[in-house]
């Protein structure tokens, strides 16, 4: 039986010098003391434009419009061979509010970094997809 593909968005939160960003996570149980974009799973009913406005709400307290979320990456990506998933990177550099951290119980702090020079304790599967980004490739597939 093939595994479930879990839909992911991340949304890259550019500012105009060039930095993007970061959460800690913390106690989730999952990748704890790493960095990532603010992201999570689409919820049934929900496109994946409603799916970042929302994330991007709950983790940063932020708003954010959708025409305002520009789709920069789509990647399929294998962690092992039961954990499936798309990730849809969105950037944009418009947005209402100042981001905070609004789930600290998931999340030690956010923190601006360079987009083009990640921390190495980036998750893996954002740090490809941010990669990817930058070289203006739309698409890429992971762990097979």
């Amino acid at each position: 039986m093939a595994p479930h593909t879990v839909i992911d968005v991340m949304i890259i939160l550019e500012r105009s010098d060039g930095s993007i960003l970061l959460a800690e996570r913390s106690g989730t149980g999952f990748g704890d003391g790493m960095l990532n974009l603010p992201s999570g799973k689409v919820e049934p009913g929900e496109s994946v434009l409603e799916a970042a406005v929302r994330e991007a709400r709950e983790e940063t307290g932020i708003r954010i419009d959708e025409p305002a979320l520009r789709l920069v990456h789509v990647m399929q990506h294998r962690n092992t061979a039961d954990d499936v998933r798309v990730g849809w990177f969105f950037a944009t550099s418009q947005w209402l509010g100042e981001p905070v951290n609004a789930e600290p119980h998931k999340c030690a702090g956010l923190a601006w970094h360079r987009a083009d020079q990640l921390p190495a304790h980036t998750m893996p599967y954002n740090a490809l997809g941010i990669a990817h980004y930058l070289k203006g490739e739309p698409f890429s597939v992971h762990g097979w």
